[in-house]
């Protein structure tokens, strides 16, 4: 036997952050990870069908599987900048004149690496009818409330784009639930193509992601990704992780979305009531979620007479068995407990730790 990696497992109560896993995979996608794993097929022809399977369940023109929503910005700017062809161009971009992506300038953040790494370069926009030209290949937005006040809202850029024959791609790769996210920036908004994480609220493989849109983008997509030789090339998906992703949006689609957003918010609840009367502690309900998803959190906040500054609490918390992972406000003296990837029976754990630690003091 091998000997154990010392390894402590964590509870996240921080988000479905890819440090953390992300989610936990739902118990259809194990079993059909396991089905796939036992059997050879032309996993070409697989990716073709599950996209079909998921275009069909979402209402979606197309879909393509990618190993995770970073590779499906990049496989869709390509597709954005060269279509179907060029597949060698990338990143010298020799014969591609569509080099641009524009994206809001309050919404830079480090995933526009993923549209850079093509060969792209990013036009920092404040306005997008002046930001757009000949040599833009898409407009790039980042969904989610993190992200809100960074540019305007998406159903106001889709017009402007469309009308200059540019591609609007929406990463939202965090933004379910809700699970009608799915066709909501698609087929209700209008823009070309959407972006999802498999492994965060679709509880599908980590190392899967969705694209979601056109049949032009995803075609490209196609064409861009592994097994050719393309820039997509190294962003292999494993026969494993199409039978999951396929797996989790058909668990994710049947679920009842009311009744999981319900227990949720009765663990936000049972937080914000189990730490409020603590000297120094306010605890209240925060909403949305960190990145907009329509349920609440737990945000805590420390004043002097608790005895604890954030940071050290967050640290205590972290270097317990099993590890505890919490969320940090820009504020310095906030945590928050998220409860959508919390078990059932952690959230009691997580409070028992938090009053054990505030009522105890700092040492010292």
């Amino acid at each position: 036997m091998s000997p154990p990696l010392d390894v402590r497992p964590v509870i996240n109560a921080a988000a479905t952050l890819t440090t953390l896993g992300g989610s936990l995979l739902a118990p259809p996608v194990v079993a059909a990870m396991a089905e796939a794993a036992g059997r050879f097929v032309h996993v070409p022809e697989l990716q073709a069908r599950v996209g079909e399977r998921i275009a069909t369940l979402t209402g979606n023109e197309a879909a393509y599987v990618s190993s995770g929503a970073a590779a499906g910005i990049t496989l869709a700017v390509a597709a954005c900048m060269a279509g179907t062809e060029g597949l060698t161009a990338f990143p010298a971009l020799d014969g591609i004149t569509r080099t641009e992506v524009v994206v809001f300038r309050g919404q830079r953040n480090g995933y526009d690496y993923a549209a850079r790494m093509t060969g792209a370069r990013i036009v920092a926009a404040d306005s997008v009818r002046a930001a757009l030209g000949p040599r833009t290949a898409c407009v790039l937005w980042f969904a989610g409330a993190h992200y809100a006040g960074g540019a305007p809202p998406v159903e106001e850029i889709v017009p402007v784009a469309r009308e200059a024959g540019v591609p609007v791609l929406v990463d939202a790769a965090a933004q379910v639930p809700p699970i009608s996210s799915l066709w909501h920036f698609t087929r209700e908004v209008g823009a070309d193509a959407a972006i999802f994480s498999g492994g965060k609220g679709l509880r599908g493989p980590q190392s899967s992601g969705l694209v979601l849109g056109s049949r032009s983008i995803v075609d490209g997509c196609r064409a861009h990704g592994s097994p050719n030789h393309a820039i997509g090339r190294g962003m292999k998906v494993g026969k494993e992780e199409l039978a999951g992703l396929l797996a989790a949006v058909e668990w994710s689609l049947a679920r009842d979305e009311p009744a999981l957003l319900a227990t949720y918010e009765a663990m936000v609840a049972g937080w914000v009531a189990g730490l409020s009367g603590l000297p120094g502690v306010r605890a209240e309900r925060g909403y949305p979620s960190e990145a907009g998803q329509p349920h609440g959190r737990a945000i805590v906040t420390l004043t002097p007479p608790s005895g604890w500054t954030r940071d050290e609490l967050v640290e205590a918390l972290w270097t317990r068995n099993p590890r505890i992972a919490v969320g940090v406000l820009d504020d310095a003296v906030s945590l928050a407990l998220n409860p959508q990837t919390v078990e059932p029976g952690e959230d009691v754990v997580v409070l028992d730790a938090l009053l054990s630690l505030l009522r105890s003091r700092r040492p010292g």
